[in-house]
C-alpha cells in the first residue's frame, strides 16, 4: 500500500521549483498591444490628424476638398461630415472621432466640422496634463464641471427669436449656408430653405405646441442637371419623374381631382402557379370576357367618382388605359411610394387599396395645376399650385451632377437648421462670438474650482478658443493679434458685468473683429449646444481609453 505514494511525493518537490520559462503569451502572437501613456497619446494623436484634415473647411472663407472614391467617382465639398465618411482610417480612435460628427448630422444637421475642431482640440489641451501624470480621471472630472459650466453661460446668452420674422429666419440660415460652397446664391438657398421648412411643419395635435418637421420624407429634392441656380425654386406642390401612360391623355389640367390609389389597374393573376383545363371552346372566350369584365369593372369603380388624374403604385394595364382614356382620364403608373406619399400630403388625397373602397373623401381637390413638362431629356409631372400643401419638392437646376450634390448637401444643412429653431426658437451669436464668450466664462469661473481639476477646468476654456481662432486662420489675418483681441472684449464685458451678453466675433469674410449683432450672424441654440456636449463628452471617452489592442482574428 505505501509503494503507490512515493512517486506523489516526487512531483510536488517539482512543482515547487518552477521549471525556466519562456514568456507567456495570452494573446495571439500577431495581435498589437498599446497601453497605458503610449496609448492615450497615440489616441490624441490620431484626434489632431483628423481634426486637421476639415480645420481648413470652417467659415465662410472655406476651402473645398476633393476625395476620389473606390469607385473613381468624385466627391467635391467642405461638407465636415460629407469628408469623413468618405476617408478610409485605420486607427480605432480616429474612427470613432468620424462618428461624432456622424452623430452631429443626425442629431442637428449642422456643425459637424466644429465638432471636430473642438473636440480634437479638447484632446490636444489634455496632453500636457498627461505628460505631467495628472490621472485621466481627473481631467475628465475637471472636463464635466467646465461643460455644465459653458452650457449655463450658453443659456445666458441665448435670444429668444419669433419664427414669423423672414429677416431673422433669414439671417439664420445665412451662417449656415454663408461658410458653403453655394454661398454666392445666398439669398435663393435661404428663401428655399425655409419655404420648405415652413411648408412640411405640422402640427400632430392641434392643442400642443409640439411641431414636426420631417423634411427627409416630405421634402424631395430633385437634382435635375442642366440650367442655372438660379433657376432652382421651391415648388408649392409635388413633382416626379414620370409621363402619362397613353399618348390621348390630357397633359395640362386646372384644378385637377386626383385619385391615388396602390393596386395594380390589371387582371390579377393567381398567387400560386395554377393549370386549368379547358374541355369546351367556349370556356375560354368566357375565361378572357371575364378577365376583361374584371378590368372594366375596375375602371368603372373608379369612372363613377370622376377624378381627373389616377395614380397607382402598381401596372395599368392596356385595356384599363383605354377605359380611361375614354373617360377622360389621365393615368400615371409606377410612382414609388414615397412619391405617393408626397402627392397625397400635398393634395390632400388618401391612398386607397382598394378600387371599391373608394369614397368622395379620398379624392385630392387641393390641386391647382397638373402639368407634364420636358425638362432636359425627361418628362416631369408637376403638380403644382396646391393650397396649404404639406410637402414639397425642392427642384434644383445646375451646370453637372457634383455642383448639385454639393447644393443638395448645403441645402440639407440650412433645411436642418431651420427645422432646430422651428423645435427650440432660441439662438446664439455666431462667428466664434459664443465660444469666445464659453472660454471667458471659464476662466473666470476656474478661480473658484479647487485642487487639481482647477487646470483642466480652464484648459476647456482655452480650447473654446480654437473656433474664433481657425475661423481668423482662413481668412489669412494675424492670428495671434485677432484672438488676442477678441479675448480682451470678453474679459472686459465679463468683469463690467458678469451676466452682460457680449457678442463679439470675428467676421468670417474680413477677419475684422464686429458685434455680431451688427453683422447679424446667428446660430440655433440646439446646434451649438450639441457641439460642445458632443465634444466635450467624446474627448472624456478617448481619455478614459488606456488600452489598444488591435490584432486580426484567424478566418477559418
Amino acid at each position: 500500500a505505501g509503494c503507490p505514494q512515493k512517486p506523489t511525493t516526487k512531483t510536488t518537490t517539482m512543482a515547487g521549483m518552477a521549471p525556466p520559462m519562456g514568456p507567456v503569451m495570452v494573446l495571439n502572437a500577431n495581435t498589437k498591444r498599446e497601453t497605458g501613456r503610449k496609448a492615450q497619446l497615440g489616441n490624441i494623436a490620431a484626434a489632431r490628424a483628423v481634426a486637421d484634415i476639415i480645420r481648413t473647411t470652417l467659415g465662410p472663407r472655406s476651402m473645398l476638398k476633393m476625395l476620389l472614391d473606390p469607385m473613381g467617382g468624385i466627391v467635391m465639398t467642405n461638407d465636415g461630415n460629407c469628408i469623413l465618411r468618405e476617408v478610409d482610417v485605420s486607427h480605432p480612435t480616429a474612427k470613432s472621432m468620424i462618428e461624432l460628427s456622424r452623430a452631429q448630422d443626425e442629431e442637428v444637421g449642422d456643425g459637424t466640422t466644429s465638432v471636430i475642431i473642438l473636440a480634437g482640440e479638447m484632446l490636444i489641451m489634455s496632453e500636457p496634463f498627461l505628460r505631467n501624470n495628472v490621472h485621466p480621471t481627473v481631467i475628465v472630472h475637471g472636463y464635466n464641471l467646465a461643460l455644465q459650466e459653458a452650457l449655463k453661460i450658453c443659456e445666458k446668452q441665448a435670444l429668444v427669436v419669433d419664427l414669423e420674422d423672414k429677416e431673422a429666419m433669414g439671417k439664420l440660415v445665412q451662417s449656415s449656408i454663408g461658410t458653403k460652397f453655394s454661398s454666392r446664391w445666398n439669398d435663393l438657398m435661404v428663401d428655399m430653405a425655409l419655404s420648405a421648412v415652413l411648408t412640411v411643419a405640422t402640427r400632430p395635435d392641434p392643442n400642443s405646441t409640439r411641431v414636426e418637421v420631417d423634411t427627409k420624407r416630405f421634402a424631395k429634392v430633385e437634382k435635375i442637371p442642366g440650367g442655372e441656380i438660379e433657376e432652382s425654386r421651391v415648388l408649392k406642390g409635388v413633382m416626379f419623374n414620370k409621363d402619362v401612360t397613353h399618348s390621348k391623355m390630357r397633359r395640362r389640367i386646372e384644378n385637377p381631382r386626383i385619385l391615388l390609389i396602390d393596386c395594380p389597374l390589371e387582371y390579377k393573376k393567381g398567387e400560386s402557379q395554377t393549370n386549368m383545363e379547358i374541355t369546351n371552346d367556349e370556356d375560354w372566350n368566357t375565361l378572357l370576357k371575364m378577365e376583361e369584365e374584371y378590368v372594366e369593372n375596375m375602371c368603372m369603380e373608379i369612372i363613377a367618382h370622376k377624378p381627373d388624374i389616377v395614380i397607382t403604385e402598381k401596372g395599368v394595364s392596356d385595356l384599363a388605359q383605354h377605359y380611361l382614356q375614354k373617360a377622360n382620364i389621365t393615368a400615371i403608373r409606377r410612382l414609388r411610394k414615397t412619391d405617393n406619399n408626397r402627392v397625397a400630403k400635398a393634395t390632400g388625397a388618401t391612398i386607397v387599396s382598394r378600387t371599391d373602397e373608394i369614397t368622395e373623401s379620398d379624392i385630392g381637390t387641393r390641386c391647382g395645376l397638373f402639368e407634364v413638362r420636358k425638362l432636359g431629356d425627361e418628362y416631369f409631372t408637376f403638380l403644382e399650385e396646391c393650397e396649404d400643401p404639406k410637402a414639397c419638392t425642392i427642384l434644383l437646376r445646375g451646370g453637372s451632377k457634383d455642383v448639385l450634390n454639393e447644393v443638395e448637401r448645403n441645402l440639407q444643412d440650412a433645411m436642418q437648421v431651420v427645422r432646430n429653431v422651428v423645435y427650440d426658437p432660441k439662438l446664439l451669436p455666431g462667428g466664434g462670438a459664443t465660444e469666445m464668450a464659453v472660454s471667458a466664462g471659464l476662466t473666470k469661473a476656474s478661480l473658484k474650482i479647487e485642487g487639481v481639476a482647477q487646470w483642466p477646468f480652464k484648459a476647456v476654456g482655452d480650447a473654446m478658443e480654437v473656433i474664433p481662432r481657425t475661423l481668423a486662420q482662413n481668412c489669412g489675418v494675424s492670428v495671434i493679434r485677432t484672438v488676442t483681441e477678441l479675448r480682451a472684449k470678453h474679459a472686459s464685458a465679463i468683469t463690467a458685468d458678469p451676466d452682460a451678453k457680449c457678442t463679439w466675433g470675428i467676421n468670417g469674410t474680413t477677419g475684422k473683429l464686429v458685434e455680431m449683432t451688427e453683422l447679424g450672424i446667428w446660430e440655433p441654440y440646439s446646434v451649438k449646444v450639441q457641439t460642445i456636449k458632443t465634444a466635450i463628452e467624446s474627448a472624456c471617452m478617448i481619455l478614459r481609453i488606456d488600452d489598444i489592442v488591435s490584432g486580426s482574428k484567424h478566418k477559418k
